[in-house]
């Protein structure tokens, strides 16, 4: 089939699905997202110019998503049941949040934990999650004040549009911007890929929101007749778990999870095209071929591609003014759920070298977090998991 017939098929393709409302196809057999386990990448382990130690911060974490550090020294951890674990120095207590139509299945629950920008002030802590039933579920951006102890009830700032009818996809990482915006990821649902590339789906895209929830007014489409396109930042994402803002370069980063192959890092931009599914450079999970083209006019190809996979899950920036690790200055910090290993992406070369960094830290990794300080907390992934800090001890440079 020439490019031109198969972009056609796949543009009728497009036009057949429905924003809002769709029904349930199947779900993800459990060996095929074991499938990309078997993938193994190559990074070289560097030895670090600092000395450091690592600590346990918190245990028994069921199910954790995402951490954040209070100007307290507290910690709030999420679980995806909807309970926040709060850590308070050797204390961990837990709260249960009432998220309304809080929904736990697959890769569903609550996910993304950011602080307010003007959490000194307010107390707002912004979460992200799935919110629904099997058959309608949405990814829902929610905020609720700290009370030194636990929160009070949950209000929803912002709900994905589009519905969709599987309990996998969300993505859900949140990024407060520079001028007070938010930024988030929301999922292609499995099922709905052809989604990624229709404006007015929120399947498949970033979105930003003001902190009320209301629509900036200079973003892309904005001027878009339906009003589903108006939150919409970028388009062409599968399942985007990693987000952060570059304060050297000034630029948005973000990661996200391709099938058996095709894990990428782009750098986004208002508007823009990020290809999926139209290019990948990974496989279905059964080895089938997604699409023909690696590349494609108009659509943004990867700066990273991690074929095979290593499911990259957070990520967290380590800049100029970090000085802790200046060895990481500059770098993306990256976690991986297949890989185990903590990677640092150097986003100041132009080359995009990786590192293996902090050797003994393995297992299922489920995110990172840069201190104020400089120091590095990494939290692992599943039952009984854990948060963990690495402080580095002598600066020897």
């Amino acid at each position: 089939m020439s490019q031109i017939a198969w972009l056609l098929e796949f543009k009728k393709k497009l036009l057949s699905y429905p924003t809002k409302g769709l029904l349930c196809k199947q779900f993800i057999p459990s060996f095929a997202l074991a499938f990309i386990a078997s993938f193994t990448v190559s990074a070289d382990s560097i030895a670090l110019k600092e000395s450091y130690n690592i600590t346990t911060l918190a245990t028994d974490l069921q199910s954790p998503w995402s951490m954040v550090k209070l100007p307290s020294g507290k910690w709030l951890i999420t679980e995806r049941d909807g309970h926040v674990v709060i850590v308070n120095g050797n204390e961990q207590t837990r709260a249960k949040l009432a998220f309304d139509g809080l929904y736990v299945a697959g890769q569903g629950g609550l996910l993304d934990v950011v602080l307010s920008p003007h959490f000194d002030e307010t107390n707002e802590v912004f979460f992200s999650y799935a919110q629904g039933e099997l058959s309608a579920n949405r990814l829902v951006i929610a905020k609720a004040k700290f009370t030194g102890e636990g929160f009070a009830k949950p209000d929803i700032v912002y709900q994905v549009a589009t519905d969709k009818g599987t309990p996998q996809h969300y993505a859900g990482r949140i990024l407060i911007l520079p001028d007070d915006t938010l930024l988030f990821s929301s999922g292609d649902g499995f099922d709905y890929r052809e989604q990624a590339q229709v404006v007015t789906s929120q399947l498949g895209k970033f979105l930003r929101i003001n902190l009320d929830g209301s629509i900036p007014k200079d973003n892309p489409f904005v001027a878009h007749e339906n009003a589903v396109a108006h939150a919409v930042f970028s388009v062409g994402h599968r399942n985007p778990q990693g987000l952060i803002y570059d304060t050297d370069s000034q630029q948005i980063v973000s990661h996200e999870h391709g099938p058996a192959g095709g894990d990428e890092l782009n750098y986004l931009v208002a508007g823009n095209n990020y290809g999926w599914p139209v290019i990948t450079y990974g496989k279905d999970y059964s080895q089938a071929r997604i699409s023909p083209f690696t590349e494609y006019q108009g659509m943004e190809k990867p700066s990273v591609d991690w074929t095979p996979s290593i499911a990259p899950s957070g990520m967290a920036y380590y800049s100029s003014t970090h000085k802790r690790f200046e060895s990481l200055q500059r770098h993306a910090l990256v976690t991986t759920l297949v890989e185990r290993k903590l990677y640092s992406v150097n986003l100041a070369d132009g080359a995009f070298n990786q590192s293996h960094v902090f050797t003994e830290v393995t297992g299922r990794l489920r995110d990172v977090y840069v201190t104020p300080e400089g120091d590095i907390a990494v939290l692992t992934d599943g039952k009984d998991a854990k948060l963990m800090l690495i402080n580095a001890s002598v600066n020897t440079r």
